[in-house]
């Protein structure tokens, strides 16, 4: 019987590699778009020519990658964003179908679009409410409380996330996180 593609998705701030940290104790390893993304930049031939021919060459200097280059094309407009999605994305997909992965971790599935690159059998968003989210980033990138609700408000609004989602996990610091994985785990593998 095939395993089920799970995603995890929610918005920054949510807890979403607290959850999957957890899921790793149980032995559930989760492949992370994020590492994925910059390993593939790194080390894909493939990938690094189609970012100089759309950035520019300067976007690598011989194999590394320029991340202030890559980071300013990327805020100059929304198309710029989109396009490096349409290259990245595809790269990113291919590298988890090729893997023996079964768990994917991608804080912005939706607003990137990647969950139509990948046919996912369920879709477990992680869930906090707005002000235990501002606080967690805070507290972990040392930013202002104005500035962490304007990286959240950049994000697809959580309700949404939530509504598009197959499960919900609430990571409010107060609601146990292990009965509601148990339930979850308990529903995916029927």
């Amino acid at each position: 019987m095939k395993r089920p593609l799970i995603a995890i998705t929610g918005g920054i701030g949510s807890g979403k590699s607290y959850v999957c940290r957890l899921l790793e104790k149980r032995d559930i390893r989760v492949y992370d778009c994020d590492a994925a993304a910059k390993r593939l930049m790194r080390t894909s031939a493939s990938l690094r020519q189609q970012l100089r021919e759309l950035v520019g060459p300067q976007v690598y200097r011989g194999c590394i990658l320029q991340k202030r280059v890559l980071a300013e094309f990327l805020l100059a407009s929304e198309e710029n964003k989109q396009a490096v999605n349409d290259v990245v994305h595809p790269a990113v997909a291919a590298d988890f179908m090729a893997s023996d992965y079964h768990w994917l971790e991608s804080a912005i599935l939706f607003d990137s679009g990647f969950h139509r690159r990948v046919s996912f059998d369920f879709v477990l968003c992680v869930s906090a409410p707005e002000h235990v989210r501002v606080s967690r980033i805070v507290n972990r990138d040392g930013i202002s409380p104005e500035r962490a609700l304007e990286w959240i408000h950049r994000q697809m609004p959580q309700e949404k996330v939530e509504t598009m989602s197959d499960f919900v996990i609430l990571n409010d610091g107060i609601a146990p996180l292990e009965p509601q994985i148990d339930e979850l785990l308990s529903k995916v593998s029927k």
